[in-house]
């Protein structure tokens, strides 16, 4: 069934059915990092997660909770990656048939892996065509269920595991975050991990990082309603370029959620340049922005238990040579 409220329970039946399922990432730590900040970091590492990246946690969680026979006329998804190779995989799991609706300028290898996953792609243009629509379209005429990409509870539930384990990793090192960052898009993942924190880790402060440009949950944190991003191409950050929050999640996240950061491509290209050479990481841009937002200053970290999420690794091949030879 689908659910309607997020709860700490319900992320911790999400945790129940990945059990097995998805992988517990782990958190990593750094001394060069914690020099550099002044403060103790601890890394979640969801770019070592199933697919590379913490989607699978949420597609797979959506699928599970669907009635058998619904589930058996298959899933449509829109995504400009991630989701699409999570929902992909998770569908594979289950034996069914999936639909994914992807942006032609996608990096190349996120196409590919999907489609290699056994999906089935429709390209749009994301300058001028509505994915949602198209899905929606797909829906009606096939029958197959939608899995949206953030604004759904089941997904919200399943993103949230990622905050549960935090919570338990640092309290197995005897350790509490002063600070949580998180990669923000669409807002799933904060909406389902600062559910997690708030009842697990109350003192924690959960902080969003977005792309310059693209930082709508920011801006509508602090006006007090879903504000619009001016453009819906324009950063490395591929993942991050939701137009919008999501009417679901916006509502989780202003009770959740006081601040939140931007961060430029310059300084996620330093970021991920960082996470290679000093951790031995190969992040994606969307996925490098918590951990730049630390290394720029705009969060302060000084005597902090600070912890960023590195919420995936899927970077296409080309862009990643040029950020490690410094052509961005």
């Amino acid at each position: 069934m689908r659910h309607a409220v997020l709860s700490l329970e319900l992320i911790e039946d999400a945790a129940a059915r990945l059990h097995g399922q998805s992988v517990v990432t782990p958190l990593l730590r750094n001394d060069v990092l914690d020099k550099r900040v002044g403060g103790r970091v601890f890394l979640k590492a969801e770019n070592l997660q199933h697919i590379g990246a913490f989607k699978f946690r949420g597609a797979y969680t959506a699928l599970s909770r669907l009635e058998g026979d619904v589930r058996a006329k298959g899933v449509v998804a829109w995504s400009s990656g991630n989701h699409a190779q999570g929902v992909a995989m998770a569908a594979r799991a289950f034996g069914v048939r999936a639909t994914i609706v992807m942006p032609h300028d996608a990096p190349a290898a996120k196409r590919e892996r999907t489609i290699a996953l056994g999906a089935d792609v429709v390209g749009f243009d994301r300058a001028s065509e509505n994915r949602q629509e198209i899905a929606t379209a797909i829906s009606k005429e096939g029958g197959q269920v939608k899995i949206a990409p953030y604004d759904d509870i089941d997904v919200m539930s399943g993103q949230g595991t990622v905050g549960m384990e935090i919570v338990q990793q640092l309290g197995a090192a005897g350790h509490v975050a002063d600070q949580v960052l998180v990669p923000c898009g669409g807002g799933g993942l904060t909406a389902g991990l600062s559910t997690a924190m708030k009842a697990l880790s109350a003192e924690t402060r959960i902080i969003t990082v977005e792309p310059d440009g693209f930082d709508d949950t920011r801006r509508s944190l602090a006006a007090g309603h879903r504000c619009q991003n001016p453009s819906t191409t324009g950063s490395i950050c591929d993942a991050l370029l939701a137009p919008r929050p999501g009417e679901l999640t916006f509502e989780v996240n202003r009770k959740n959620i006081c601040e939140g950061v931007a961060v430029s491509d310059a300084e996620v290209a330093h970021a991920m340049r960082f996470a290679f050479h000093q951790l031995k990481l190969v992040l994606e841009p969307g996925g490098a922005v918590a951990l730049a937002a630390l290394l720029n200053g705009s969060v302060d970290a000084k005597g902090q238990t600070s912890v960023a999420v590195l919420s995936g690794g899927n970077a296409d091949a080309e862009l990643f040579a040029d950020v490690l030879a410094e052509k961005i």
